[in-house]
């Protein structure tokens, strides 16, 4: 560990190169400058853990230096940080806290306050070189556990994380996939009922779950070309890729032996299912919704069973799948503001919809009056224009004699949706920021936090700084600091209040800081300002 002094006065540094025990502490001998330029330089040059800074500094101040290091050096953003100052220094402390520096010493230095302070910050350092070997150590060892990138693997491509030909492109390099496309069958094995003698056992969950994995894997042994991974803990998935109808046929006749090996050795009931084949390897998340929806309706019937996925089944899993994931996925879409991703999305379900044989005009029709019901239920505050609208629309959606003029004129409602979704968004926002405002305005002396405005109006803190500086041109610190300002101008107006009872009343703790940044802001000192209009 090394350490950097940065002070402009010698015997501070003296005192502590001399008091503090930096090799018991397990530093090296400190590093020195007297000045914040000298310092930069040394940090260009050499590597430094900690740094520790005087606030108050000619030239550059310790709290310039701190900024400089996080603006201009990006290998210093770890950079231990710690701040000497004078009680009188202490808003000077804060400043340099928001800019990140983890601890600050008090004026005359305690010599046993400060090496606590780098004896954490020794640990701290420590602990993130002993992360980052182990992550090292992690990723050689799942480069060479076949099994457990095989899990991983099998699981994203089911919930759909593979989504791009680069990623599948790395997979196959891990894995050694076939190439080309791929005609994929997908096995589904799941437990009718989760653990059944001690359900909040978690021996026995984890006993089912790897009771599963290993029956499944040593019943398919020997079957090249098949991926298998945990889906949850008590499912699991199996892809199969390219196999001859005859390999599929000795596949299929394995999955009554695995039944029965979890039923003796478990006395738990398994189902499974089979999916259609599918020439796309985007296909695959599809098949195993598909397979799922399958076998919950299946379990209704009884337990144990080996299901296989028809043509049927998938109309009726494109019905339940256009009612409960595509009409909602299209709402949300549009109330986050995408419109253009709800439109696609409308399409992609419309194209699914005449994939079927044969294609019903009643219900393209119908799953359009669907949509466009649920998008005129959300309308927050429908105006009397705007139910004129709905109106017209659904009047011309029962005139529509053909499939492309259904699409066009849900199209068209979409577009009309958005707009006034929009305008809707833009004034809720609007008005919610103004009400922040002026709680700012109201509590100028609180010191009120960000996450404590952002609790008081129920949202998260980091989405409350985007909006507000997306509706004020600012952010909510510098919106703060031009308010306290501005009051800070009108309060000197009045000769009979004191400038340091003018720092109180908009929040600062120290007259000292205030005329500092009142300067800072307007080129003079609260005196200068109050001499000059009076």
């Amino acid at each position: 560990m090394r350490a950097l002094i940065v002070d402009d006065e010698p015997m501070q540094i003296q005192g502590l190169l001399r008091h503090i025990g930096w090799k018991a502490l397990g530093y090296e001998e400190p590093l020195t400058a007297l000045s914040g330029e000298e310092a930069l330089t040394i940090l260009g040059e050499t590597p430094v853990d900690v740094l520790i800074a005087d606030v108050s500094m000619p030239g550059m101040t310790g709290i310039e230096l701190l900024a400089r290091c996080r603006a201009d050096y990006p290998t210093l953003q770890s950079l231990q940080t710690v701040m000497i100052s004078g009680y009188d220094e202490f808003e000077f402390v804060q400043e340099a806290i928001h800019l990140g520096a983890k601890a600050y010493v008090l004026k005359p230095i305690k010599t046993e306050e400060l090496e606590m302070k780098l004896a954490v910050f020794r640990e701290v350092v420590e602990k993130k070189k002993q992360i980052e070997q182990e992550t090292t150590v992690l990723r050689e060892k799942v480069t060479e556990s076949y099994e457990v990138l095989q899990e991983r693997f099998v699981k994203d491509m089911v919930e759909g994380w593979i989504h791009s030909d680069e990623l599948l492109e790395s997979w196959r390099r891990l894995l050694d996939l076939p190439n080309g496309e791929w005609q994929a069958t997908l096995f589904l094995f799941g437990y009718d009922r989760r653990f059944l003698d001690n359900p909040h056992d978690a021996k026995d969950r984890i006993l089912l779950s790897e009771g599963l994995l290993n029956c499944v894997k040593t019943g398919l042994s020997g079957f090249s070309g098949t991926y298998i991974g945990k889906t949850g803990a008590d499912e699991l998935a199996v892809i199969v890729l390219n196999a001859t109808p005859l390999v599929r046929a000795r596949l299929e006749k394995q999955l009554a032996f695995i039944q029965d090996i979890l039923r003796e050795q478990y006395k738990a009931s398994v189902s499974v299912g089979i999916s259609r084949e599918c020439l796309f390897w985007t296909e695959i998340p599809l098949l195993y919704k598909e397979v799922r929806h399958m076998m919950t309706g299946a379990r209704l019937a009884g337990y144990g069973q080996i299901l296989y996925f028809d043509r049927n089944l998938m109309n009726e899993y494109h019905d339940f799948r256009l009612r409960e994931e595509y009409i909602p996925e299209i709402v949300k879409l549009l109330d986050r503001g995408e419109s253009d991703k709800a439109s696609a999305y409308f399409n992609h379900a419309f194209e699914v919809l005449l994939a079927r044989e044969p294609v019903s005009f009643s219900y393209v029709q119908a799953f359009g009056m669907g949509l466009l019901s649920e998008l005129a239920r959300k309308l927050k505050r429908i105006h009397e224009k705007d139910s004129e609208m709905n109106i017209l629309m659904w009047q011309r959606l029962i005139d529509c004699t053909g499939v492309d003029e259904v699409r066009k004129v849900v199209l068209e409602y979409l577009a009309q949706y958005a707009k006034l979704n929009q305008r809707e968004q833009v004034a809720q926002q609007h008005n919610l920021i103004q009400r922040v405002a002026r709680q700012l305005e109201e509590h100028l002396h609180e010191n009120m936090t960000v996450k404590q405005l952002a609790e008081q109006f129920h949202l998260n803190h980091s989405y409350l700084s985007v909006l507000f500086k997306k509706e004020m041109g600012r952010t909510i610190s510098d919106f703060v600091q031009e308010a306290r300002m501005n009051k800070a101008k009108e309060l000197l107006r009045d000769p009979n209040i004191k400038v340091y009872e003018v720092a109180e009343q908009v929040g600062f703790q120290t007259a000292a800081y205030f005329a500092f940044l009142f300067k800072k802001t307007t080129g003079t000192t609260p005196q200068e300002f109050r001499d000059y209009h009076y």
